[in-house]
């Protein structure tokens, strides 16, 4: 079944300021939370449509990319050089402490600490050149990031022992305190909200469950990718720690400038200058195209400066689809320079010859500017 819309989701225009996004949001996961909702599985899956809107829209990187892509901007599954960066997922953290408080009666379920402990997302920035983006392709990237410690399977104790209760929360994860008429609930600042304690750390991670490690994926770039699109590889950002899943990594393109066609969404662009000659008497030329190839072009006699000429199907291929977008070819007329004397004197009988039904632009010009000074 096709996704709804995300601000249709939440409820809201494309507009919205994020104050207006969060409120939005805190209602919908006030009225299907599945604390509120247990063993209601329509009120969980609007909870989680509720959440990946909000995910979505909150973020300004990938909300830019939703609003000029859609949905598409997030399924793409596969993917050079490039530059390397992390940040974290969306945080909903706010929301849930100011407005579910003793949401399960201080109990701390398994899907609020495996969330906590997801591992962070992760940015590539990886530059290609037109014609790849135009033909896509395959290649393996190399990262840093972070894989689940093999000694200790990522719990962070030493092999033959566990994790303790913390002492602090009494393993809830959650701890409560009184302000005035109220009970706040909030996470336990000395196990960050995990319910155990690390007494006899691993040494090979230090505790940590994960370890840093350099990362070889192999990613997929496909036809018509454009500057800024966003590629997401699911679970291939940092480890999640004691038993939280892993972060996702992001590859954002970066399109490199070409020498001669310049690109506006689907549609090329190119100039090709031509002589004065070519102009006045037409000509045909041929001019290259991004797929490697040739094609021919008409240039009747008369034609004037900046003229654009239209190739269909030539421009870049739509992401997803077979067709194409379009070349257009402006003829850029050149002056000569560096006359000799045969060629001057070429010129000088012809601008003896020449009437006003030649240059028509000419003649309309000074018929206004004729007017304009008798006036």
């Amino acid at each position: 079944m096709a996704k709804r819309d995300y601000y249709d989701v939440l409820g809201v225009n494309k507009s919205a300021s994020p104050e207006e996004l969060k409120s939005a949001y805190r209602k919908l996961a006030v009225k299907y939370h599945p604390d509120k909702n247990p063993n209601d599985k329509a009120a969980e899956d609007k909870f989680k449509e509720a959440s990946e809107a909000y995910g979505i829209l909150s973020d300004k990187s990938k909300k830019e990319n939703y609003d000029n892509f859609g949905h598409a901007a997030f399924e793409n599954g596969g993917g050079g050089q490039g530059g390397f960066g992390g940040f974290s997922g969306a945080d909903f953290s706010d929301i849930f402490e100011d407005f579910f408080g003793d949401f399960g009666g201080g109990r701390r379920s398994s899907r609020g600490r495996s969330s906590n402990n997801r591992g962070s997302d992760l940015r590539y920035d990886l530059s290609i050149t037109l014609e790849e983006a135009y033909s896509g392709k395959k290649q393996n990237i190399q990262y840093s990031t972070s894989e689940r410690c093999n000694t200790c399977k990522g719990n962070g104790s030493k092999p033959g022992y566990s994790p303790d209760r913390c002492t602090y929360c009494g393993g809830s994860g959650r701890v409560r305190s009184n302000q005035g008429f109220f009970t706040v609930q909030q996470t336990c600042p000395q196990c960050a909200g995990n319910g155990e304690e690390i007494t006899n750390p691993c040494s090979d991670c230090n505790g940590q469950g994960n370890k840093q490690t350099s990362k070889k994926v192999s990613v997929t770039i496909p036809k018509g990718v454009d500057d800024g699109t966003r590629i997401r590889l699911a679970g291939k950002g940092e480890a999640g720690t004691r038993g939280g899943t892993g972060g996702d990594l992001y590859l954002f393109i970066n399109i490199k400038s070409h020498d001669l066609f310049k690109r506006s969404d689907v549609n090329l662009f190119f100039e090709f200058p031509i002589s004065i000659a070519d102009a006045a008497l037409g000509t045909t030329i041929e001019i290259p195209t991004i797929d490697g190839k040739k094609a021919k072009i008409k240039i009747p006699d008369g034609t004037q400066d900046g003229k654009q000429f239209r190739l269909k199907g030539k421009g870049m291929p739509f992401m997803r689809r077979g067709d194409h977008g379009d070349l257009y070819v402006q003829v850029k007329t050149e002056v000569p320079v560096y006359l000799n004397k045969e060629q001057k004197d070429l010129l000088e009988r012809f601008r003896k010859i020449e009437n006003e039904k030649s240059n028509p632009s000419i003649k309309k010009f000074f018929d206004k500017a004729k007017s304009f000074w008798n006036n």
